[in-house]
């Protein structure tokens, strides 16, 4: 059942004159637009549903370059939830075939292979455990490394993970997308996988999964399983760090930033666990970026940004490169795949000279054994 844009209808009413989360919107701040700021699109999603205007070619664009980052939440004094109430619009464009015709091939790509990006299956779950490491496409597909490294992080802390959702891609993207079904789809696979393996915590590499076990699982009705916990690998593994059971190696990191990734600010406070881990590496803390922690500003993963609306994509992540640049930063580290994968690329492009490494990697490369 498709989310009806009645239901989200309050909420872009009390935003669309609103300018309090404007500041904090990282799209608005690329594009400069009032149409592309929270405000405008509660504004066009309220004047749809009055009848002042359409969904034409024109609107549905500016409709999709909401980045679902979530900063306009998270700095709203009354927590409207916008960005549910444009995946609902987005819903509502999609069924009356308003939509994007990327939107449509990448619908018909996780229908047939569960992912947007390769004609490829995901892996069949063959092994059994109380612990699975939920992997996703990107991960799977392009950034391999960080899964090994943050398996053998977990191992060393005492915990043998089952990699499930291997090359599935999360609910979270079918979902900001406007593709609900699609989203239900892929989490019920996804669900299925940690009954079939029997486990009872599930980790997770990037803040945006727990968000989607949460609001998104709720709008898409659906509701994570009862006695499953779900962890961010990079909040446990800084908790390992603090109570003993894991140590590092010093690494030679100089003019280095942590880069909190898209959707950090749906998840307050997970910002510190990736810095405490970078202090067990060097005695030298981080160059930080002004967009960080609490008000983390994406790259343009967030949002399928990268799919949908690439040259947007590329103006926020070139943003955040060239806030590095300025302040003398070398070296760029995040635990996201997802997010690694797209600075990679766009670090190479921009030949600013910025290192985009990941994490996990790093501190696996680091990790004393005994």
């Amino acid at each position: 059942m498709l989310i009806e844009i009645e239901n989200v209808k309050q909420t872009t009413e009390l935003c669309r004159y609103c300018l309090m989360c404007r500041h904090t919107c990282p799209v608005t701040h690329v594009t400069r637009s009032e149409a592309t700021s929270p405000h405008g699109w509660g504004m066009l999603i309220a004047s749809v549903s009055r009848g002042v205007t359409t969904w034409h070619e024109e609107t549905v664009d500016v409709l999709y370059q909401c980045a679902d980052c979530g900063l306009c939440q998270a700095h709203c004094v009354t927590d409207q939830p916008l960005p549910l109430a444009i995946n609902a619009a987005r819903a509502e464009v999609v069924a009356q075939q308003a939509a994007p015709e990327i939107v449509y091939q990448i619908q018909q790509k996780l229908q047939q292979w569960a992912n947007p990006y390769l004609a490829a299956a995901p892996t069949i779950v063959t092994g059994q455990g109380d612990a699975a490491l939920l992997v996703g496409a990107v991960g799977h597909h392009f950034e391999a490394e960080a899964v090994t490294a943050a398996s053998k992080l977990l191992v060393a802390a005492g915990v043998k993970v089952v990699p499930i959702a291997q090359g599935r891609e999360s609910a979270y993207l079918a979902n900001s997308l406007g593709l609900p079904a699609e989203a239900r789809q892929l989490a019920q696979a996804s669900l299925a996988e940690i009954e079939q393996v029997g486990a009872r915590q599930v980790f997770v590499l990037s803040p945006g999964e727990v968000y989607t076990s949460g609001p998104v699982f709720k709008q898409l009705g659906l509701t994570w399983p009862e006695g499953v916990e779900m962890l961010e690998v990079t909040t446990f593994l800084a908790e390992r760090l603090r109570v003993g059971k894991l140590a590092f190696g010093k690494a030679d990191l100089k003019a280095y930033t942590f880069f909190d990734p898209d959707q950090t600010v749906r998840g307050p406070g997970r910002w510190e666990a990736p810095r405490q881990l970078l202090a067990a590496l060097s005695d030298s803390p981080p160059i930080e970026l002004f967009w960080r922690k609490e008000r983390a500003a994406p790259c343009g993963v967030s949002g399928g940004l990268t799919l949908t609306q690439p040259r947007l994509a590329g103006q926020l992540a070139q943003a955040r490169l060239a806030e590095a640049a300025e302040r003398g930063i070398e070296t760029i580290i995040c635990d996201d795949p997802a997010v690694l994968h797209h600075l990679r690329q766009q670090a190479t492009e921009s030949r600013l000279g910025i290192e985009v490494r990941g994490l996990f990697e790093l501190l696996a490369t680091h990790l004393v054994t005994t």
